[in-house]
């Protein structure tokens, strides 16, 4: 299998996707506070899932998926900023956070996998 059939990598590559289409239309100082950090964060979601996937032993493997879990659970953060600083509207954020939230419970499930034969995302 390779990495861009991954489930868990196609999710978190459209969710980057989709923030920083929303990030491109903030004023320069939003862009510069949250949007580079909202977009730092959920672009190393599917950066660490690539790494982990590239990496030789199941077990170097799993750390960077925790690295990717550590930076969904930042995303989440930002995200919950972005909203509290009415850059987004609620309904914005909870979208996202539904989005994450679906990403996250696969992303478990994906580390939970690695190492068994079996591996479903």
């Amino acid at each position: 299998m390779r990495l861009e059939d991954l489930n868990i990598y196609q999710s978190a590559m459209s969710l980057g996707d989709k923030v920083w289409e929303l990030v491109e239309s903030w004023d320069s100082f939003a862009k510069f506070s949250i949007g580079k950090q909202l977009v730092d964060s959920v672009d190393s979601i599917a950066a660490n899932i690539s790494e982990g996937y590239g990496r030789y032993h199941y077990k170097e493997a799993k750390n960077f998926y925790y690295y990717a879990r550590g930076s969904l659970f930042e995303t989440k953060t930002w995200i919950q900023k972005a909203s509290n600083r009415h850059l987004i509207t609620k309904d914005e954020a909870e979208l996202f956070l539904e989005s994450l939230n679906d990403l996250g419970i696969r992303l478990n499930n994906f580390i939970k996998a690695t190492g068994t034969k079996q591996i479903n995302n």
